[in-house]
């Protein structure tokens, strides 16, 4: 059984990736993928919304004679992967001791 990544989660995981290195869609689309299951159409309206609240930009770079579009995490879209980092650790810490494990893990 595969839990479903809600939007909130998923906008974390793609700002916590680019919060390493800036990334094309589709290496950006296949990193996520190394983690959990989502389709390569999913990731890319994701990465729009985030451009559309300035929380990521996007620049093109050459690569064998086209163009890859590149994503970067700007100073808002780090402050709101602070806050999302510390809405999932408590959700996280609230969601294990409900089901009995330790809310420390």
């Amino acid at each position: 059984m595969a839990l479903k990544v809600t939007t909130e989660l998923l906008d974390g995981c793609v700002l916590g990736v680019l919060s390493k290195d800036d990334y094309y869609g589709y290496a950006l689309t296949q990193k996520i993928q190394e983690s959990i299951s989502v389709s390569s159409s999913t990731i890319y309206p994701v990465m729009r919304r985030l451009k559309k609240q300035e929380l990521v930009t996007v620049y093109d770079s050459p690569y064998q004679g086209r163009n890859r579009r590149y994503y970067r995490i700007t100073d808002k879209g780090k402050e709101e992967l602070k806050l999302l980092q510390q809405n999932w650790q408590n959700f996280k810490e609230n969601i294990n001791y409900l089901m009995g494990g330790n809310s420390n893990d």
